[in-house]
């Protein structure tokens, strides 16, 4: 039996992580911003016991600090930094400003490293050892076609630098990292029209995370095992 913990837990690809996980018999460590607002959430930790749910604002270094010291002595197998935002929509070219910009770093590029930087030691103590983040296609400079979409495009790109840095420097330690693009999903962010379930989207992702080795570890997969050009 694995343990997992999943940022960005309460909606959309989080908490269908955390449903399909619980339903693998895996222990979920579910975190959200407002535990008090989810819904969704509660309802599946009122019918699992295997759930627990953690405050938590990715951006805020004392939340980070408060759930990694609550976890202190905790084996966890694998870490899912899957919170992020698109950042204001419909943005025309000259609406773009300097503070819209950097709040999507912090969430999407910056987060997901001092996330992992403080669960090190549980991380270390598991026996999966494993970091997905869960990116985007849309932070491919290769596959960039249409351009706009410039502070999600950017935010997700970095933080494909973050996978593969922290995929050398962590592999003397026996973790593994991965970078994922969850698809087109029907979400919030991705909307109704999107061409795939968050089920069918979670379902492939978990298969790429449960084949992840020494080999593919640094490296950007789709959720259909594809791999995503940088």
């Amino acid at each position: 039996m694995s343990s997992v913990l999943i940022t960005g837990a309460n909606r959309g690809i989080g908490l269908e992580f955390a449903k399909q996980y619980l339903e693998e018999g895996a222990t979920v460590l579910a975190c959200c911003r407002d535990p008090e607002s989810a819904d969704e959430l509660s309802a599946l930790a009122r019918q699992h016991d295997a759930l627990t749910i953690f405050k938590l604002d990715v951006t805020q270094a004392d939340q980070i600090g408060e759930l990694a010291a609550s976890l202190v002595g905790t084996a966890l197998d694998v870490l899912i930094n899957n919170a992020g935002v698109y950042g204001p929509k419909g943005m025309d070219f000259s609406d773009i400003n300097e503070q819209d910009w950097l709040d999507v770093l912090s969430v999407n590029s910056i987060a997901p490293f001092m996330v992992a930087r403080a669960l090190l030691p549980q991380l270390k103590n598991g026996k999966l050892k494993k970091i997905a983040v869960v990116s985007s296609k849309m932070g491919s400079v290769a596959e960039n076609s249409s351009g706009g979409s410039y502070l999600y495009r950017s935010s997700k790109s970095a933080v494909n630098q973050v996978v593969k840095s922290l995929a050398h420097d962590l592999k003397d330690g026996g973790l593994r990292v991965v970078a994922l693009h969850p698809g087109w999903v029907q979400t919030d962010m991705g909307g109704p029209q999107a061409l795939i379930t968050t089920e069918e989207s979670v379902k492939g992702l978990r298969k790429v995370i449960a084949e992840l080795d020494d080999d593919r570890s640094g490296e950007f997969f789709a959720y259909n095992g594809a791999v995503v050009p940088w």
